[in-house]
């Protein structure tokens, strides 16, 4: 019996594998450097301080990848796991709401009526599940594989933020590093796993707490001689502290700060930066932008000068 289901999982795989999976590397080119967006499998990073914009873009992404074709979104289905109990839905759904408007004023159609069924379309596109800690996270992520493997529109999951829990396991584990890291390593593997198996995007924040400590004090680091390139200069924006097993899966990272740039130049608005790096791609890219009402919106390059 054992065997059969095994062998009915492994045919699952490979029809998910076969069919495929919508890409998500265009979804947004002002972040990602060209032909350097997120395609099926990979895994993104949101870096940065509380307060630096990771949640904010992470709204934008997921509202571009929830509305529909029409009105210039991807018409993927998202699963949002919020570790951290800030998904904030009244916030999501007043940047659909803008998004929606606006591209109905383009048509020159769209009650408020329409809008607000339009809204309860994209949002049945997102699921979202609560989890309160790393063994939650882990049996979480069980879970949802059956659920990828059976909905190929499923394309994005999000973990906000998959260094929740960093503290508490950090507390339990003693003295030992191993035990630690053990809740978070098992998640990065089967992360590991499904992004490998069925496709699947992955986007997960993680919060800069360990800026000034030195990495291999934490086991994320790895021998000089090893580093790829790519992480030796995201280095120089924010070390990485999670553990390697996690490091590793990573093919995007987005470090995120507050700008020094002059607030004049987008009507006293707080300018944001982002900076990304791939394994695919060289050098880093860099784009700024302030929050509004409707959402992120980026800044012309011009400005920036």
């Amino acid at each position: 019996m054992s065997e059969r289901l095994r062998m009915a999982e492994s045919g699952a795989q490979l029809l998910a594998r076969i069919e495929g999976r919508q890409s998500l590397k265009d979804i947004e080119q002002h972040i990602f450097p060209e032909d350097g967006g997120p395609a099926q499998g990979d895994v993104v990073e949101f870096h940065g301080v509380e307060g630096s914009g990771k949640t904010e873009m992470l709204y934008h992404l997921l509202t571009h990848c929830i509305l529909p074709k029409d009105s210039g979104g991807l018409e993927v289905e998202v699963v949002f796991v919020d570790t951290d109990y800030h998904f904030d839905m009244l916030r999501l759904v007043s940047i659909l709401e803008t998004r929606l408007t606006g591209a109905a004023d383009e048509n020159a159609d769209g009650s408020e009526s329409e809008t607000e069924e339009a809204v309860r379309c994209c949002l049945r596109r997102l699921s979202v599940i609560h989890c309160s800690s790393s063994v939650q996270l882990l049996l979480t992520l069980h879970y949802l594989e059956g659920t990828i493997c059976s909905r190929p529109s499923l394309c994005l999951l999000v973990i906000d933020s998959i260094s929740a829990f960093y503290w508490m396991d950090r507390s339990s584990g003693g003295e030992s590093l191993a035990r630690q890291e053990s809740n978070l390593r098992k998640c990065a593997e089967l992360l590991n796993k499904l992004r490998r198996d069925y496709g699947i995007v992955v986007f997960a924040t993680a919060h800069a707490v360990m800026r000034n400590y030195s990495s291999a004090a934490h086991g994320s680091s790895e021998p000089s001689g090893s580093t790829p390139s790519w992480k030796k200069n995201v280095m120089d924006f924010d070390k990485p502290y999670l553990c390697r097993t996690w490091q590793k899966i990573l093919t995007h990272r987005l470090v995120f700060s507050k700008s020094e740039q002059s607030l004049e130049a987008v009507d006293q608005k707080q300018v944001f930066s982002v900076a990304c790096s791939t394994v695919r791609t060289k050098g880093v890219k860099r784009c700024t932008f302030h929050v509004t009402e409707g959402g992120v919106q980026f800044i012309d390059e011009k400005l920036q000068k």
